[in-house]
């Protein structure tokens, strides 16, 4: 894989209450992921061409990836592939970049997430909805303690635009 072939398509900017450290951990453990991301937990091989893992509450892998780019606390670079058969094959790999910066009391958390190919704005609703709910819930936890349980409508302009590629969709 080229990554220099990759091209920002959604970029998200945060400040957290917090140090680089717990921000780091907040992203790459399966006990803090799990209360800000709607149940869902991240596994981390924390080396290059170590596996990443988001698995659904349920224990399935919802997203599979391998680690581009580690250097605790500052950089995570992953591939994030959603597991729907055949949505890689028909949008290929997405990169997830998270950048972790002191910002005085606070830490500046950036996510980029990074096509090789031009996607369709009607798919790239769902994450431009579920990024800042995620990151919020993270700021939260990170804050106070706890993370708000954020409702959200299944994402039906991205699933209706994957489901018109032929990709099979939950739902």
């Amino acid at each position: 894989m080229n990554i220099d072939t990759f091209k920002p398509t959604f970029i998200y900017v945060i400040y957290i209450a917090s140090t680089p450290d717990k921000v780091w951990q907040a992203l790459t453990t399966d006990t803090l992921s799990r209360q800000y991301f709607s149940g869902f937990g991240v596994e981390l091989e924390k080396k290059v061409g170590g596996r990443f893992v988001v698995r659904a509450p349920d224990g399935s892998e919802h997203i599979t990836g391998e680690v581009i780019a580690c250097d605790p606390p500052h950089r995570l670079t992953v591939t994030w592939d959603v597991n729907w058969p055949g949505l890689v094959e028909a949008l290929g790999s997405t990169l997830v970049t998270y950048e972790i910066e002191p910002a005085g009391d606070a830490v500046r958390l950036t996510l980029t997430q990074a096509n090789d190919r031009p996607i369709d704005d009607d798919i790239l609703s769902g994450g431009r909805a579920g990024w800042p709910a995620i990151l919020s819930g993270l700021k939260s936890l990170l804050e106070t303690g706890s993370a708000p349980a954020i409702r959200m409508e299944p994402p039906r302009r991205m699933l209706d635009a994957l489901r018109k590629l032929g990709i099979k969709t939950p739902g």
